[in-house]
């Protein structure tokens, strides 16, 4: 069936249709029609799960860890500020190993205030052991909420949905929602294994760890982390080969001949192939990188897409103070392990903070400059700033 939804709404499909049994829900701009959305789902008896209204996104967080331990499939969603209050019991999250699926609509941190588009929020939690997928379009919102339950559901560990702000959350466009019974038989019900609380198996769960044994609690983070990688490909294929819909941790778009290829996330994926095909209109060998997975991040895809080309833009709307863009760093670490003769010079550029718009001139510019720069400078490039 196919319903015209706005990026927020797609996310509360993919929850209800991931048959959720518990939703914390505590409001905030602009992921607050997320959970409005549920709320009207269950009040038509659409979905069949314990709506529970929180105090803080902080508690929204909690509740999802607990409903998780007690065996159920939970889900919440949060932007900026409130991501950065969950910011303790993500941790927490990670090391109770529970599958929590959260959805996050990209907003700028404050000072000073701003409800627009900006990665700045997810990527800061890019150390916590929650799983991150970006979303280019609505379609793909839906899509990757189901996804996400699977994926976190395998490897035990949280997993984070994320979308644009405005740009997704609520903007329209014609989404393609599976059957309920498709989505039920590509994600069966959850099953918590021995990762539950049971009254009549009582045991201990998240007792202090002396240092002879910590580090190993670690290590099995890290190590289904990395296993994620396979997970998150796995899924895909399989849901590909189920609802005719395919996606990749790392997309390439008229990549083969490039000189210049441009690396961005989300919907400047959609905006940066438009922008080439207007530039190889004109002659110019222009390419585009999508990457999806910022954790686990796809080295060996990413490395195996680059390979041999001669320039690589990185677009990062995001930037981590006194360093370089989160996306850039990445991608130069993953490059790294290439041989001399195998790597791209690398240009990072800094784009589209707190809702600025990157559009098919800002894309242009940024080939020109990488096109005629013999080097890379050696920070990154802040596109379109005034007063400087």
């Amino acid at each position: 069936m196919k319903k015209v939804l706005t990026g927020n709404q797609a996310v509360a499909y993919g929850a209800m249709l991931s048959d959720v049994k518990v939703v914390a829900a505590y409001p905030i701009t602009p992921q607050t029609t997320i959970i409005e959305t549920l709320a009207d789902m269950q009040a038509e008896g659409i979905g069949d799960f314990d709506y529970i209204r929180v105090e803080s996104e902080h508690s929204a967080l909690s509740v999802c860890i607990g409903a998780s331990m007690g065996g159920v499939r939970a889900f919440t969603a949060t932007s900026g500020q409130g991501l950065f209050l969950m910011h303790e019991m993500l941790h927490y999250a990670t090391g109770a190993r529970v599958p929590v699926v959260l959805a996050n609509v990209n907003r700028a941190p404050a000072l000073p205030w701003n409800i627009w588009s900006d990665q700045t929020d997810s990527i800061s939690q890019r150390d916590t052991g929650c799983i991150q997928l970006y979303c280019e379009g609505n379609q793909e919102v839906l899509d990757t909420t189901i996804m996400a339950f699977k994926i976190a559901e395998t490897v035990r560990l949280p997993a984070m949905v994320i979308l644009d702000a405005f740009w997704l959350s609520h903007t329209s466009e014609p989404v393609d929602i599976p059957e309920k019974e498709a989505v039920q038989k590509f994600l069966p019900s959850f099953d918590p294994g021995d990762m539950w609380l049971d009254p009549e198996n009582p045991r201990t769960f998240g007792s202090v760890s002396m240092s002879d044994v910590y580090m190993e609690f670690r290590w099995l983070i890290q190590r289904d982390m990395e296993r994620a990688k396979g997970v998150i490909s796995e899924t895909h294929t399989e849901f590909g080969n189920l609802f005719g819909r395919n996606y990749h941790q790392v997309e390439g778009y008229l990549t083969d001949d490039a000189e210049v290829v441009i690396v961005c996330s989300g919907t400047v994926a959609s905006t940066g192939r438009v922008a080439v095909e207007v530039l190889r209109s004109e002659g110019k060998k222009a390419g585009m990188l999508k990457v999806k997975t910022l954790r686990p991040f796809p080295s060996d895809e990413v490395k195996n897409a680059l390979r041999d080309k001669e320039k690589v833009a990185v677009i990062d709307r995001n930037f981590s103070p006194g360093a370089q863009g989160v996306w850039a760093q990445e991608i130069r670490s993953a490059l790294y392990e290439l041989a001399d003769s195998e790597r791209p010079l690398l240009y990072g550029y800094i784009a589209g903070l707190g809702g600025r718009d990157i559009n098919i001139g800002t894309i242009r510019d940024i080939y020109e400059r990488t096109s005629q720069s013999e080097t890379p400078e050696d920070a990154d490039i802040w596109v379109g700033v005034k007063y400087v």
